[in-house]
């Protein structure tokens, strides 16, 4: 049996947070995750070309605020803001159209990503353009991975694709690796990320793992809330 962990999942609550963040009424939850999925998937496919990272959700009683990560927010935001007032209008239609309860206060978000070589999904976008250019695929991801290793921050990366590379008749893999990739590690930030390249001859499937070093708590911040702690409980005693 194969013991293959998602990189994200198995970080999460340790280093990583969940990408949606609500508590709902039992009623409501069903509305509210198939809302979540459906309108990630439209944003997904809308925004594709635009150098999306990640888009988060959180929801209160009354108000919905969507965050989307991008490295080119001028593309998402258009001039004088009017394709993110756009985008807002078609998040609101689209709700609309799967039932789910409008906000009273619907807010998005367009952040900027100011490392973008640092991260997985933008790095595996870059690789889907480049093999949809019909560029050599050897070329794209030697090119891309040394590229992410001279990036700020990183220390390991590694790129597999799968499917009818070159055109073959055959499907098969290629990998490519630099530095080291410690998956076990849970303090290990890593990020990773699948994306397609659909091409004339059929799909390839892209995996993106880029390793950002270790995170350790600030030995200071550990030693205040300690000290806190140890405070209160004697105020209590």
């Amino acid at each position: 049996m194969s013991k293959i962990v998602h990189p994200y999942a198995h970080r999460l609550i340790i280093l990583r947070d969940w990408k949606s963040r609500w508590f709902a009424d039992p009623k409501k939850y069903v509305a509210y995750l198939k809302g979540d999925v459906l309108i990630r998937q439209y944003l997904e496919k809308k925004l594709r070309g635009m150098y999306v990272s990640t888009i988060e959700i959180e929801r209160s009683r009354k108000a919905t605020r969507f965050i989307i990560k991008t490295s080119r927010p001028g593309l998402i935001i258009g001039r004088n803001g009017e394709g993110a007032t756009k985008l807002k209008e078609d998040i609101l239609k689209k709700m609309d159209k799967l039932k789910i309860p409008r906000p009273e206060d619907f807010k998005l978000e367009i952040m900027e990503i100011t490392n973008p070589e640092a991260d997985a999904a933008i790095v595996a976008y870059m690789i889907a353009e480049g093999l949809e250019k019909r560029m050599p695929y050897r070329r794209v991801i030697k090119q891309i991975i040394e590229k992410v290793m001279q990036a700020h921050g990183v220390e390991g990366a590694r790129v597999v694709l799968s499917g009818r590379l070159g055109g073959a008749e055959i499907a098969r893999t290629e990998e490519l690796k630099r530095g080291s990739i410690p998956l076990q590690t849970f303090r290990a930030d890593i990020d990773f990320k699948r994306e397609r390249a659909t091409l004339s001859y059929g799909v390839v499937g892209i995996k993106v793992w880029i390793y950002r070093g270790k995170i350790f708590a600030d030995k200071k911040s550990v030693r205040e809330t300690k000290a806190s702690a140890l405070e209160n409980k004697l105020k209590t005693d």
